[in-house]
């Protein structure tokens, strides 16, 4: 198709004509997709609302938790996995020329 010998009113009626097809094929290929995604739901036996149960937009699936390694010896409560910024006990504690192995969990 040659556009440089179209009107400019040739353009906008194609430009329209565009819009429409683009539309009604969006329509379709949502509407095809959907019956694939119940085809997979029924397969399994069971519903996409059941399959997306629980499920929201965007969330993040939850992490691993990660057991800790370091023990403040003045506070057992206070606990470090290793992993990120030290905690100031942790830090303090090496300062002062202490091992770190020393405030390690015995496994």
């Amino acid at each position: 198709m040659d556009l440089s010998n179209m009107s400019v009113a040739q353009l906008r009626e194609l430009q329209e004509q565009l819009k429409k097809e683009l539309t009604q094929r969006e329509s379709q290929e949502r509407a095809q997709a959907i019956e694939k995604i119940q085809a997979i739901a029924k397969s399994v036996g069971s519903t996409v609302e059941e399959l997306m149960a629980g499920v929201k937009a965007g969330a993040k699936a939850p992490g691993v938790a990660v057991a800790p390694r370091y023990r403040n010896p003045a506070d057992g409560a206070q606990q470090w996995t290793g992993r990120g910024r030290q905690p100031k006990w942790v830090k303090d504690w090496v300062d002062a020329g202490n091992d770190i192995e020393g405030l390690r969990i015995a496994a």
